[in-house]
């Protein structure tokens, strides 16, 4: 091989490997939401109030951010096909993101026209089987599974809701989401065995505030008696 031919071959396959790594298909993002981003972060990609629920503080925190696209104000957030989006985090890291779709914005839409528009997005699914039975990430297990699209550290999953009949789509972290759902049933489990000990106390409690309620009213009482 001639020698001046090497430098024009090493740029050309620079620009290819630089084509085909912009055109890999960002499994780790949703619009602008990326996982690992801070409660902070997403509620301000989101334009809303950085106040999640805590669903557990224990053994780490579990919280969940709601954003609702159509009710932010502007021309474009009114026509998002996007009803609500539910941001779940593991430790202050996105972990999963839960999108369900308006039914008057996807309606006469078929799974293939929705799989076609996804796909834009990520790429070629992995699966896709429409009607297939869920097996974890939908929000309930009658779910349909349409497609997924999938690579050794996030998953995307687009579902058919059984009893509302509106579309849906999970992302996640494996390794976050993983984390999380391990967090969560250590979580219940501490609940439970800490339960009893909680109820005793609460009646405890109550008990100790009905004899201050009880002494008070008795005082009041016998002071203002008239036999």
């Amino acid at each position: 091989m001639s020698i001046t031919r090497v430098p024009a071959l090493v740029a050309a396959w620079i620009v290819i490997s630089a084509t085909s790594s912009s055109a890999t298909p960002q499994l780790s993002r949703y619009r602008a939401f990326e996982f690992g981003m801070s409660v902070a972060t997403v509620a301000q990609h989101a334009g809303i109030s950085p106040e999640p629920r805590i669903v557990y503080q224990r053994p780490e925190v579990i919280e969940e951010l709601m954003w609702l696209p159509g009710r932010v104000g502007t021309p474009a957030d009114q026509g998002d096909s996007a009803q609500k989006v539910l941001f779940t985090f593991y430790d202050n890291q996105l972990s999963r993101v839960v999108v369900s779709y308006d039914r008057s914005r996807t309606e006469g839409l078929t799974a293939e026209d929705l799989v076609e528009a996804i796909s834009a997005s990520y790429g070629v699914a992995t699966v896709a089987t429409v009607g297939m039975p869920s097996v974890g990430p939908g929000p309930h297990v009658d779910d349909k599974i349409l497609a997924r699209w999938e690579d050794p550290e996030y998953s995307i999953t687009l579902f058919r809701s059984k009893y509302l009949s509106t579309f849906g789509l999970v992302l996640l972290s494996k390794r976050l989401d993983a984390l999380s759902v391990l967090a969560s049933a250590e979580a219940t489990l501490l609940d439970e065995r800490q339960a009893p000990a909680r109820e005793m106390a609460r009646l405890q409690n109550r008990t100790d505030e009905d004899r201050v309620r009880e002494e008070t009213l008795r005082r009041a009482n016998k002071a203002a008696f008239k036999p």
